[in-house]
């Protein structure tokens, strides 16, 4: 059954106070009252409940993190090869004690970095370039390296099979095709432990370059988006049910590992952001200020696209934009304007009446005249396709046995992609190698997902909402789709590389609790 059809159909007044009161045992404040202050009928209409809040412990205060330095640069991941298109380096995970609050006497918050950093190394590569990365696991958790969005073979590709263990090493080797610049990431990929393991701190920016960018003269600007949940004594918690039923969004979001920095923008810009958050959806503005989107997540687009206001970035998208300082020098703010996902929340609220978060302070100077190339890129449509996949997301809700398990893992919900939760050794598709296929992803849940594919870019087609049938307005290189609740996106994709591939949501609680499936290209 799912969340809907729970709370619209069977829930009734006994089983709501037996749920409140195996939850208030938990110590989940507000469930003492949860039979009471809304009708059956509400609870039909907005499709949420007030239940499973925050655990007891206090988060800390929106001004316990230092604010208002200036945006610092990514650091970079050194290329240990001196031979002319081969890079070599070692990324080493590991638990590290970091000074985030900004009493210089508080407490100091334990994160699991990528040598030693508070946002993981930049990767800075060409189209053409052999890779070469060594991956050192001092984590006290088995974990991989999962190269999002880049096509690199399947073996190689850091899924959740091929764990390396604690204490453990493993090299990655693959070479970047000609064709495959853009803005990518790497994380990890075990299973069950994803989301742990990248909103304890690991996951890192990928760059790679084309030879010919018609925007490399265009001065870079990196914003590495992430979002931290931190208690008071500075302690990163683990997951709540809420976290887990909605995916975690922790209070504060930051850029490059900084909240709130300052940013002086000089003439024209090329920004590469990435949405590296677990589970939050950041609906990107520069108050009344526009700019030009270039890129997405497979790199450029065939022209810009201009006079824009807002860029909504689900988790794992990243878009290129070009922005600009207006004719006369002022200020302004960087924000994420609320999105309404359709998650679960506490008391009568929505997630629409959560506060617009500041990201970052703009001050401008030295503005330029902007003159983009009419033609970024060819993009060619991929031909008629020979087969059709499709994919259902769906939920399973058990209110009366909902309970956080010892493991920390929660019992009474299930996230499935056509009916089934994830199985490490079934093979739930199977395709062929070079040939174009149609999926149809459909939304059956009651909540936005986000779908992502492994070891190939797609084209979206069209989108399906409610009868209502919309072609796709950009033809872009894309391996990360938001899906609203009752739409079908449909998308065309080639597999150029044998093997077994992951597909899956990317809110990374949801993926750990098998919203993912494997399939296997032949």
């Amino acid at each position: 059954m799912s969340r809907r059809d729970f709370l619209t159909k069977t829930l009734a007044a006994p089983a709501i106070a037996a749920f409140a009161s195996r939850l208030s045992a938990q110590g989940m404040p507000g469930m003492h009252d949860m039979s009471h202050g809304m009708s059956m009928g509400a609870m039909g209409m907005q499709h949420r409940m007030p239940m499973m809040g925050q655990s007891t412990d206090k988060l800390a205060g929106p001004t316990a993190l230092a604010s208002g330095a200036t945006l610092r640069q990514l650091p970079r991941l050194a290329n240990q090869s001196k031979q002319p298109g081969q890079f070599r380096a070692t990324l080493t995970a590991q638990p590290r004690s970091v000074a985030l609050l900004a009493n210089p006497t508080g407490p100091a918050t334990e994160m699991w970095l990528y040598n030693e950093d508070t946002v993981a190394p930049l990767i800075d590569v060409f189209e053409g370039d052999r890779i070469e990365i060594t991956f050192v696991n001092h984590l006290p958790q088995p974990s991989t390296i999962h190269w999002h969005g880049l096509p690199v073979p399947s073996d190689q590709d850091g899924n959740p099979d091929a764990m390396v263990e604690p204490g453990g090493t493993r090299i990655y080797t693959f070479t970047l095709p000609l064709g495959s610049s853009g803005t990518y990431w790497y994380h990890p990929h075990p299973h069950r432990l994803s989301s742990e393991q990248v909103f304890r701190g690991l996951a890192g920016p990928i760059i790679v370059r084309a030879k010919n960018d018609p925007l490399a003269t265009y001065p870079e600007r990196h914003l590495f988006i992430s979002d931290l949940k931190l208690l008071a004594d500075g302690v990163i918690p683990p997951n709540t049910m809420m976290d887990w039923m909605n995916g975690r969004e922790g209070q504060y979001v930051l850029l490059n590992g900084q909240h709130q920095p300052r940013i002086q923008l000089n003439g024209n810009e090329r920004w590469r952001i990435w949405n590296a958050c677990n589970a939050r959806y950041v609906r990107l503005s520069l108050n009344s200020h526009t700019f030009s989107q270039v890129g997405t997540d497979g790199g450029l687009l065939t022209h810009a696209v201009h006079d824009l206001k807002d860029i909504v970035l689900a988790p794992a998208e990243r878009a290129e934009l070009i922005v600009s300082a207006p004719p006369q020098p002022t200020s302004f703010l960087l924000t994420a304007a609320p999105y309404d996902r359709k998650k679960m929340t506490m008391g009568h609220g929505s997630p629409s009446d959560d506060p617009t978060i500041v990201l970052a302070q703009i001050k401008t100077s030295n503005a330029q005249p902007l003159h983009l190339p009419d033609r970024l890129r060819d993009i060619a449509p991929l031909d008629k396709p020979t087969a059709t996949k499709k994919i259902v997301f769906s939920e399973k809700m058990n209110m009366l046995a909902m309970g956080m398990n010892h493991d920390g893992f929660p019992s009474g919900m299930e996230f499935l992609l056509n009916g089934r939760s994830f199985a490490m050794g079934r093979i739930d598709q199977e395709s062929r190698k070079d040939e174009v296929e149609l999926w149809e992803i459909v939304n059956h849940s009651d909540m936005d997902h986000p779908f992502h594919i492994h070891g190939a870019q797609f084209q979206i087609v069209e989108r399906e909402h409610k009868g209502q049938i919309t072609p796709e307005p950009i033809l872009a290189w894309k391996d990360t789709a938001n899906v609203r609740p009752d739409e079908t996106v449909r998308l065309k994709i080639v597999q150029t590389l044998t093997g077994k591939r992951m597909y899956h949501c990317h809110i990374l609680e949801h993926e750990d609790l098998g919203m993912m499936g494997i399939v296997n290209v032949v």
